[in-house]
């Protein structure tokens, strides 16, 4: 027995009319589609991918023909003051390409008719989602020589040249920057702030990163410069306090051993505030000036004198520099220097479960890395803008990743040691 088919071909511009012109008049289901692109400037790759170009133009068809009073076919029938005006070529943005399409044209009647807008069409050309979807790809480590190839094939898109692709990346990227460094933190309640400095080519940026009392981690702020640059870390800190970080609060900085660093602490938050030397660094500055027989032994005391308690763990580490000083001095000068804030954790008791993330910067580092990888396609840094740019979205898609500090169920004896610790006159807080 035959059976009749309803048959549309799958290539051509004319059945490509044939599909959304059959669409439209069975396209009952599309009404709230339309009514949701209109009102909210429905990002529509789920919608190409489904039943592609032929329903965009059918939703184009429908908004018009809401807007006319009826569709084309009503002719003089329809009453009202707008009427079909024919078609012309258009474009719509998608999230990561313009996609070719024949949109209807509306006009008011009589001899001085003016063009009247079809609303799901206006509503499509928002380029600001192009932007973003592009700067996400180019965030999972494409390049934008190379962008052509990731996007899906379609017929006939356009707007994906390397020039068009990087403009839309900046103007996201610009506004990524601002919402990262306006963000607030008036409700934070920050026990730690970690404080590194990042490379990228002939740049050098810093970030800041809070650990609050549950063991949330959130980027707080980034500068271009080096933490030697006192300026650069005093605007930092000066700018993170101006956007809610109570100053007045007891903190522990982690840091890298910066003295301008140290000297920023104290000018923003006083001389007050607590200072813990990342281990990691001053292993490595240690360890660079031995040759490569003597670096295991010193490795070794190292570690197991920042195990002890302050006192003890000074005086190994003293002895240490004493037997070096001889024949290698640099190594012991390096081991003398910034001593005791090596050893503040351990004077203010912090418990074993939080010894190793408060120990080092590796927390913020952990994040860098994060970093690094989203930005290793990027082989030429034109300027310090670039540098923020990138490292803004970054740290913006890093930051979803994160997870809570280790031992964070004992953060609260932390929070009771700051609220206790009083420094005594004169002394410099380590």
């Amino acid at each position: 027995m035959k059976r009749s088919y309803h048959t549309i071909g799958k290539q051509g511009k004319v059945n490509e009319q044939e599909l959304a012109g059959y669409l439209a008049r069975s396209g009952q289901f599309l009404l709230p589609m339309v009514d949701l692109i209109e009102q909210c400037q429905l990002a529509c790759d789920e919608l190409i991918d489904v039943t592609g170009r032929a329903t965009i133009q059918a939703v184009l068809q429908l908004s018009a023909a809401q807007v006319a009073g009826g569709p084309v076919q009503q002719g003089k029938r329809r009453n009202g003051d707008v009427v079909f005006y024919g078609r012309q070529p258009g474009q719509v943005m998608l999230s990561d390409r313009k996609l070719e399409v024949e949109r209807p044209r509306l006009r008011t009647k009589g001899s001085r008719g003016r063009e009247v807008e079809v609303p799901a069409y206006a509503a499509m050309q928002d380029g600001e989602q192009l932007g973003a979807r592009t700067l996400e790809i180019l965030m999972r480590g494409v390049s934008t020589r190379n962008y052509k190839e990731v996007i899906p094939a379609m017929a006939e898109t356009v707007g994906v040249s390397k020039s068009a692709v990087s403009r839309r990346v900046i103007e996201a990227s610009e506004a990524e920057v601002e919402a990262l460094l306006s963000r607030r933190f008036d409700d934070l309640k920050l026990l730690v702030i970690y404080i590194d400095g990042l490379i990228f080519g002939d740049y050098t940026m810093i970030g800041a990163v809070g650990v609050d009392s549950e063991g949330n981690k959130h980027v707080l702020g980034i500068r271009e410069g080096a933490t030697e640059n006192s300026t650069v870390v005093k605007e930092l800190l000066e700018d993170i306090v101006a956007r809610g970080v109570d100053a007045k609060r007891k903190m522990l900085f982690v840091i890298d051993g910066s003295k301008a660093l140290r000297a920023a602490i104290n000018a923003v938050f006083g001389a007050q505030q607590p200072v813990q030397r990342c281990r990691a660094h001053k292993l490595r500055n240690v360890l660079d000036h031995l040759p490569k027989d003597q670096r295991d032994q010193a490795k070794s005391v190292l570690r197991a004198a920042w195990k002890l308690d302050a006192k003890a763990g000074m005086a190994r580490i003293r002895k240490l520099a004493e037997w070096l000083d001889r024949d290698y001095p640099s190594a012991a000068a390096s081991l003398l220097e910034g001593l005791e804030e090596c050893f503040t954790i351990n004077r203010l008791g912090v418990p074993p479960s939080l010894m190793r993330c408060l120990a080092t910067t590796n927390i913020i580092e952990s994040p860098h890395a994060g970093v690094r990888i989203q930005t290793r396609r990027v082989t030429h840094w034109q300027n310090g803008k670039m540098v923020i740019r990138w490292l803004a979205s970054a740290f913006i898609r890093t930051e979803k990743s994160f997870n809570k500090i280790m031992g964070y169920r004992d953060l609260w004896t932390l929070e009771a040691i700051l609220n206790d610790t009083q420094p005594a006159t004169g002394q410099v807080a380590a």
